[in-house]
């Protein structure tokens, strides 16, 4: 991760530098979340590319687990073959 350093102005305001909006796709103008982790300040933009972002990196989080459709599937193949039986087939 590249590091940069900024400093704090008297109204409270930071510079990101011009590399980081780059990348990031930030512009005048652009909104942020600010939260603190322990010693730490996060930024978030609040711009449609980071919501993506966003998205693409919970992808998959939860694959290696059952699926969910096939699980139904099977529920559902379990009921039709119960009353099929209940039929007499």
């Amino acid at each position: 991760m590249e590091q940069a350093y900024t400093t704090l102005s008297s109204k409270g305001q930071v510079v990101i530098p011009a590399a980081f909006r780059e990348s990031l796709g930030l512009e005048s103008g652009t909104r942020f979340a600010v939260r603190q982790e322990g010693e730490m300040l996060i930024l978030e933009p609040q711009t449609l590319a980071a919501k993506l972002r966003k998205i693409r990196e919970l992808r998959g989080l939860t694959a290696g687990g059952p699926s969910m459709t096939d699980e139904l599937l099977e529920d559902r193949r379990r009921e039709r073959e119960a009353e099929l039986a209940k039929d007499g087939w």
